[in-house]
């Protein structure tokens, strides 16, 4: 049997910059804030036929590490998502905006903006956004429940003022004189519990069909909220278990809202280190990734779970009682992966001090060679852990360089993925199994 095809996108964050890499001579740091160097990751990425381009995003600055890494430091992605769909012409492009923080009637025009540049090609990873409401006049964080019941009730006053102006009312008739019926047109008047917008939006319904709409974050109300309206989910899935465990989930929970269970597709993060021989990898990952302290360490799975490992012997395997994360943690989703690890495989400190969820962004890690790329993707594909991933290569460009060289063709020739395009729109292109 033919394998499926994946789904495969492309972060456009410069991966390499992290950690130490900035520092490297070729590592291009002084055009991080220019256009060139993404408008050329994303040609490369269509080259290869990759789904989509991914621009992940922030709207807070990293102050405990900017003086000696990026950090957050970024260009606002829909400006930059917008330069890219006029460089590019198959490819999706998907910008990220916050639900907690930004107004639904700029974001809707900004992705709408986008789906008409593009024609058709725009998606919108719906984010609640863990940091930075004190940068928007907000005093306190919202829990995780409450994010997500005003990211549900931003969604609905979105996809109103999409199709408060709809295509069918642009005539542009210069006979008649009639640019559009305005009868057609009309305002949403949304008086909700967290969000009053009256509409219409002054930019009609591009005629590309709809915007792929993806979620980030793997809480339990994150879950609900993918498995109501999510065409993809963006994972953070550091090992196998955790991949099957959340596709499994979420396909059950868009099953019970009488979704196609096909309809909602699993995209872990995949931070790539490659190079010709895994000692070069191994050593590229230890000069260029970031490696708190102990103490930062320990600090941070105290702040995650609760677990005080300050006086635990570095090879003795913990066991913990935890079974519920608090409701004030940073990131449920994170907090929980870490909880879930421990109590699956009872890891030494040692153990537990080196795993993803403690020194990354818990994102399934391949430190090796193009075959050590391809051989994980297969083994999480063929273990149904998967229905595409996001590359991140890190360390270096060269990492880049390998996965579209090497690994991508792999892909092609085993039968993993497609050597041509076939739709233009993004959420078409999507629902394909």
């Amino acid at each position: 049997m033919e394998p499926k095809k994946l789904h495969i996108g492309l972060a456009l964050a410069m991966g390499w910059l992290s950690g130490k890499g900035w520092q490297r001579p070729d590592s291009d740091v002084e055009s991080a804030f220019n256009t060139a160097p993404y408008i050329e990751m994303a040609k490369l990425a269509e080259a290869y036929k990759l789904d989509f381009v991914f621009r992940p995003d922030t709207q807070f600055l990293n102050e405990e590490l900017f003086d000696t890494e990026p950090g957050f430091c970024n260009l606002d992605p829909m400006l930059l998502l917008a330069a890219i769909a006029e460089h590019t012409k198959s490819i999706g492009i998907i910008s990220t905006a916050s639900t907690t923080l930004l107004p639904p009637y700029y974001v809707a025009k900004q992705l709408q903006t986008l789906q008409w540049i593009s024609q058709g090609r725009a998606g919108w990873n719906i984010v609640t956004a863990i940091d930075g409401h004190e940068n928007y006049g907000q005093t306190e964080r919202l829990s995780s429940d409450e994010r997500y019941e005003k990211s549900s009730e931003f969604l609905e006053v979105v996809m109103k003022l999409w199709k408060s102006f709809p295509n069918a009312a642009l005539k542009q008739d210069k006979t008649t004189g009639i640019f559009a019926d305005k009868t057609l047109v009309q305002s949403v008047h949304h008086e909700g519990k967290h969000l009053s917008v009256k509409g219409p939006l002054n930019l009609p319904e591009s005629p590309f069909k709809d915007i792929a709409l993806f979620q980030a974050g793997a809480s339990e109300s994150g879950r609900h909220f993918a498995a109501n309206i999510a065409d993809a989910v963006f994972a953070a899935t550091p090992d196998i278990e955790s991949g099957i465990e959340l596709r499994q989930d979420l396909r059950a929970k868009a099953k019970a809202q009488h979704r196609d269970e096909n309809s909602i597709k699993v995209f872990p993060g995949l931070s790539l280190f490659l190079a010709s021989t895994q000692e070069e990898a191994l050593q590229l990952y230890k000069s260029t990734h970031r490696q708190p302290s102990k103490q930062k360490r320990i600090e941070y799975i105290k702040d995650a779970i609760g677990l005080d490992l300050s006086n635990w012997p570095l090879h003795e395997p913990i066991k913990t009682n935890i079974t519920k994360i608090h409701e004030n943690v940073r990131s449920k989703t994170h907090s929980q992966l870490l909880l879930t690890y421990i109590h699956r495989e009872s890891p030494t400190l040692a153990e537990l001090l080196e795993r993803p969820e403690v020194i990354g962004s818990s994102h399934w890690l391949v430190i090796g060679t193009p075959e050590d790329a391809f051989h994980s993707i297969v083994e999480r594909a063929n273990a149904n852990a998967l229905d595409g991933f996001i590359a991140i290569p890190g360390g270096d460009k060269n990492s880049m360089r390998l996965f579209f060289e090497e690994v991508i063709p792999m892909l092609v020739k085993s039968g993993w993925f497609r050597d041509e395009y076939k739709e233009v729109n993004l959420k078409e292109r999507l629902r394909k199994v």
